[in-house]
C-alpha cells in the first residue's frame, strides 16, 4: 500500500515535470525548472511578506528614516536588475540576528542587526543587490520546487523552521514564508547572487569592492564560530572561500572604484547607533532569561526601556520575564503596553490574549488572540480561541477552532483533538 502511494506520487511529479517542461533563468539566460508560473510567484511573495516579516521580529519603527533610506538603496539596484519590473519592497526588521532575506517577486527584507555591522553604502549595497538576485534568479521558487519533488512521495513539502518559541506553531503561508526565509541556499545559487549583485552594483554606480570586502569579513567571522552570525546569515548564506576568489576575480575584470557613502551611511544609521546600548541590554536580559535568571534579566530589561521607553519588544520581553514570576498582573500590563505601541505585530497579541486568559479576561483574550491570528495564524491561537470559546458557551465557534488547530499535530494539536471530541460527545 504504502509502495503504490509512492509511486502514484512519482507519477504525479514526472506528470508535471511533462507539463511544465523547462523556463529560461531571467537573470542568467540559462533553462530551469517551471512548476510555479510567474503570478503565482509573485502572489506567493505578495501574501508571504507581511507574516514572514514579523515572525522574524516585526517592522523597526523606531526609524523610519532608515527604512526609507534602505527602500532608496534597493531600488537604485532593483532598476538596473534583470528584473526591474518585479514588485519590489525592502523593509528593516527589528533583529539583533545579522540576516538578510528575499522572498519570491522581490520581498527583501535586512535586519537591524546586519546594518549594524556594516560600514557603508556600498556593503550595503552589496548585501541587497545579492538579495535582488536570489529574487529575480527565482531561486526561493526554486528551492520550492525541489522540496516539493524530494518529498512528494511521502508527506508533502517539509517545513524548516528556525528554533524560535512560535516556530512549530505556525500554520499556512506564515510557515511557508518562513521556511523561504530561513533555509539554505545552495553553494551555486550563493554564486551567481554574488556575480549579478556585483554587476548590479557596477551598474548602479557603487564600488564593487565592498563586496569581496563582507565576504572576506564573512569568512573570518564563520572561522571563529561567531555566534550572531552563525544563527542569522551563515546559516542560510554559507560563505567559503571559493565565494572570496571568485569575487575578487569578477571585480578584477569589471574594474574597482565607485561610490562608498561611509558619510551619509552613517548619518543614515546614527539612530540605531544610538539605540544599540538598548538592544544589548534587551539581548543580554533574554539570555539571562533563558537561563532561569529572572532577577538579573529584570534589571537588564529595565536599562533597556529607560534608553528607549518607545520601544514595543522591551515591554514584550519584560512581560514574559513577569510572566515567569508568576507577576500575571504586571505581564498584562506590559503586553498592554507592547500592543499599544505596535498593534500590528502578532507576537505581542498573542502573549497579550494567552496572558488574558489566563485572568479570565475573556473578552481581551478573544480580542487579542483574533487580531494575533489574522497576521500570523498559529496553532496556540486557535486552540485558545477555542478555549474563550467554549468558556462563552460558543459550541459550535469552539469545535470550529479547535478542528482548526488540531491540523497543526503535536502536543497542541492533540490537546485541541481532545476538546474537540470532548464537545462532539456532548452534542
Amino acid at each position: 500500500m504504502i509502495h503504490s502511494v509512492f509511486y502514484r506520487c512519482l507519477s504525479l511529479v514526472f506528470l508535471a515535470l511533462a507539463l511544465a517542461g523547462c523556463a529560461k533563468n531571467p537573470v542568467t539566460g540559462e533553462s530551469q525548472l517551471s512548476l510555479i508560473a510567474e503570478d503565482q510567484e509573485l502572489a506567493m511573495g505578495a501574501e508571504q511578506y507581511t507574516p514572514t516579516q514579523q515572525t522574524q521580529g516585526g517592522q523597526f519603527y523606531l526609524d523610519p528614516e532608515l527604512t526609507l533610506y534602505v527602500k532608496e538603496v534597493g531600488q537604485k539596484l532593483a532598476r538596473v536588475s534583470d528584473r526591474p519590473d518585479l514588485p519590489y519592497e525592502f523593509v528593516v526588521l527589528n533583529s539583533s540576528v545579522p540576516n538578510a532575506w528575499a522572498l519570491p517577486g522581490g520581498k527583501i527584507a535586512i535586519n537591524r542587526g546586519l546594518l549594524a555591522k556594516l560600514q557603508d553604502e556600498a556593503q550595503l549595497a552589496s548585501v541587497i543587490g545579492h538579495e535582488i538576485v536570489h529574487a529575480a534568479a527565482r531561486h526561493s521558487v526554486q528551492r520550492m520546487q525541489q522540496g516539493m519533488l524530494i518529498s512528494a512521495g511521502v508527506a508533502g513539502l517539509g517545513i524548516a523552521l528556525s528554533d524560535n518559541e512560535w516556530a512549530g506553531l505556525l500554520m499556512g503561508g506564515a510557515a511557508v514564508g518562513a521556511q523561504l526565509a530561513l533555509a539554505q541556499y545552495s553553494q551555486g545559487d550563493e554564486l551567481e547572487s554574488d556575480y549579478y549583485g556585483i554587476l548590479y552594483m557596477r551598474r548602479a554606480g557603487y564600488d564593487p569592492t565592498a563586496a569581496v570586502e563582507l565576504q572576506k569579513i564573512f569568512l573570518e567571522l564563520s572561522k571563529g564560530q561567531n555566534p550572531d552570525f552563525i544563527q542569522g546569515l551563515f546559516a542560510t548564506h554559507p560563505p567559503s572561500a571559493a565565494r572570496v576568489k571568485a569575487n575578487q576575480a569578477l571585480v578584477d575584470k569589471v574594474g574597482a572604484g565607485g561610490y562608498r557613502g561611509e558619510d551619509v551611511f552613517e548619518r543614515k544609521l546614527a539612530t540605531l547607533r544610538k539605540l544599540q546600548p538598548a538592544y544589548d541590554a534587551h539581548d543580554k536580559a533574554r539570555k539571562l532569561a533563558s537561563e532561569g535568571k529572572t532577577d538579573e534579566a529584570l534589571k537588564e530589561i529595565n536599562k533597556a526601556i529607560k534608553l528607549a521607553p518607545d520601544e514595543a519588544l522591551f515591554y514584550s520581553l519584560r512581560g514574559q520575564i513577569y510572566k515567569e514570576q508568576e507577576k500575571t498582573e504586571q505581564a498584562g500590563a506590559d503586553f498592554d503596553k507592547a500592543v499599544s505601541l505596535y498593534p500590528e505585530m502578532f507576537l505581542y497579541r498573542l502573549y497579550n490574549g494567552l496572558n488574558a486568559l489566563e485572568m479570565n479576561n475573556l473578552d481581551q483574550a478573544r480580542e487579542n488572540l483574533t487580531r494575533a491570528n489574522e497576521v500570523v495564524p498559529t496553532s496556540i491561537g486557535y486552540l485558545r480561541l477555542g478555549d474563550v470559546a467554549a468558556k462563552q458557551s460558543r459550541r459550535d465557534e469552539a469545535m470550529a477552532y479547535y478542528r482548526k488547530a488540531a491540523e497543526a499535530g503535536g502536543e497542541v494539536g492533540n490537546e485541541a483533538r481532545r476538546k474537540y471530541e470532548a464537545l462532539a460527545k456532548q452534542g
